[in-house]
């Protein structure tokens, strides 16, 4: 194979140190990165291959797991590391890129390339036409881009345009680390391995599904970005909705690049459109604000003072399909929740006739089905049992699994499972150009609306809480309600109720 190359461009930000080089660490550890290869950091910032390579050697050290540290392996991987300052806006630096690359590779035609974008979306759609202007997007080249691809449908489709021009499709690789998690890979595993389940997942046995990724942490230093993004689009155009489509799709013929995400694409565009009658009722938003200790978010550095910008969403979703017809999908996604938790939970219905009930004068509750995606990752099912004894008292019990009943195997981290897939050439885990517009198409209406009607509602939450009660009502109509996991999560804690 011809010398491998990865170029990452922003490589001074903090993607770069905590993501991307442990990432290729482990990949080189796991000997999945072999052979001849170089890591070049492109970047403003005023290094050296030295000052590069010594700099992420200290890095190495925090922000690699303990149990994954070989000091040795480390010294080998650092040296493949390289580094050129420029600037990637300006178009003058890129045949000094050139130039390196052909040092690197020791060919005068670098061709099995990989670009990868960590830097601020305003250079999404500038350095793919730059790569195109000096001759640098080679037939064997790849590149990933990070979200945000796009801040409206109308923007998605001008940056799809600029890598159209530049890229072949399969040349692109829309990356969404939450599709390189191995618990949101095993929801396609569950579904479509296990006999048993696939016959319930439809709107004859399932209620609802509630789909949640929340997390107890503020903003922190991200307020220049996220002031202008928000929560819909850094959080559920992307991550939620991909987890929807997990959930809600229909089982490929293969699994493979076309046929998985065609299957994909179909559940985008089967989501029934919001209407501006829809947006107040179907959709909440709210922003959290100052509980004891905890910061409002619009005391947060680089955060205006009236800023109408969401840090919490839930949505009602319907799917107008054969299978998923009137069952609603519930999504949220917030800042400043109790506890950091990423997990779908599919209701099922109540059994036809309710013959037994609980010592409380109760009906049992209904079998509810949690896939974790993080942490402590698992499943587990709820059912009805029997209390031993006089009587039929009928208790919940669960029925539970966590991967680290496997023996503690390690589980390889999304962002090296995407990168490898890439350096493979296999895009069936990466989001595809209609798959991106497809989304956009149904959020876009809902930030159109925000953005012309001042008066619509945002509302304020306490740090630390669950958000607006308003998003308990948005359930109200189905007789559903959100499942609330415990706030100190331990590493067996899979399911429990405040």
């Amino acid at each position: 194979m011809n010398h491998f190359a990865m170029i990452i461009f922003g490589a001074s930000g903090d993607l770069t140190k905590r993501k991307l080089i442990p990432a290729l660490y482990t990949l080189y550890k796991e000997q999945r990165l072999t052979g001849n290869f170089s890591i070049l950091g492109v970047s403003r910032t005023k290094y050296d291959d030295q000052s590069f390579q010594t700099y992420m050697w200290e890095e190495m050290q925090h922000f690699i797991k303990k149990e994954l540290q070989d000091e040795h392996l480390m010294q080998e991987f650092v040296t493949h590391l390289h580094y050129l300052p420029m600037d990637p806006a300006k178009d003058e630096g890129y045949e000094r890129l050139k130039e390196k690359l052909v040092t690197l590779t020791k060919t005068d035609q670098p061709d099995n390339l990989l670009y990868y974008l960590s830097t601020p979306p305003s250079l999404y759609g500038e350095i793919p036409k730059h790569l195109k202007a000096a001759k640098l997007n080679t037939k064997g080249s790849r590149i990933i881009v990070e979200k945000p691809f796009g801040y409206s449908l109308e923007s998605a489709q001008a940056l799809n345009a600029i890598y159209a021009s530049a890229f072949k499709e399969q040349q692109v690789y829309r990356i969404d680390h939450f599709l390189g998690k191995e618990t949101a890979q095993n929801i396609l595993a569950f579904r479509f391995a296990n006999g048993i389940f696939e016959p319930l997942w439809n709107r004859n046995y399932v209620n609802y599904v509630e789909v949640t990724a929340v997390e107890n942490l503020g903003i922190e230093n991200r307020g220049g970005y996220y002031d202008s993004s928000g929560a819909l689009r850094d959080m559920v155009q992307n991550h939620l909705i991909q987890l929807v489509a997990l959930t809600a799709m229909e089982p490929p013929l293969y699994f493979d690049e076309n046929n998985f995400r065609n299957e994909v694409v179909k559940v985008y565009n089967s989501l029934k459109p919001l209407t501006k009658v829809d947006f107040d009722e179907h959709v909440v938003r709210g922003q959290y604000t100052v509980s004891g200790d905890k910061k409002g978010y619009r005391e947060e550095k680089n955060i205006a003072p009236g800023s109408r910008t969401e840090t919490y969403i839930a949505m009602r979703l319907n799917i107008d399909n054969w299978r998923w017809s009137g069952v609603p999908f519930y999504i949220r996604t917030g800042k400043q929740m109790p506890t950091k938790v990423t997990e779908i939970v599919v209701h099922f219905k109540e059994t036809p006739h309710q013959m037994f009930t609980r010592t409380d004068g109760t009906h049992p509750r209904p079998n509810k089905l949690i896939l974790r995606i993080q942490p402590n990752e698992g499943m587990v099912l709820n059912i009805g049992m029997k209390v031993p004894g006089a009587g039929f008292d009928v208790k919940e019990v669960s029925m539970n699994f966590t991967y680290d009943q496997l023996g503690g195997t390690p589980v390889m981290d999304a962002y090296a499972r995407l990168i490898d897939d890439c350096i493979q050439g296999d895009p069936t885990l990466f989001t595809r150009s209609d798959a991106v517009e497809a989304s956009w198409r149904f959020f876009d209406p809902i930030l159109k609306y925000w953005n012309e009607t001042l008066e619509a509602p945002l509302y304020g939450y306490p740090a630390g809480t669950w958000g607006p009660l308003e998003s308990d009502k948005l359930m109200s109509d189905h007789a559903a309600e959100w499942t609330n996991p415990c706030k100190n999560l331990t590493n067996t804690d899979l399911y429990c109720e405040l």
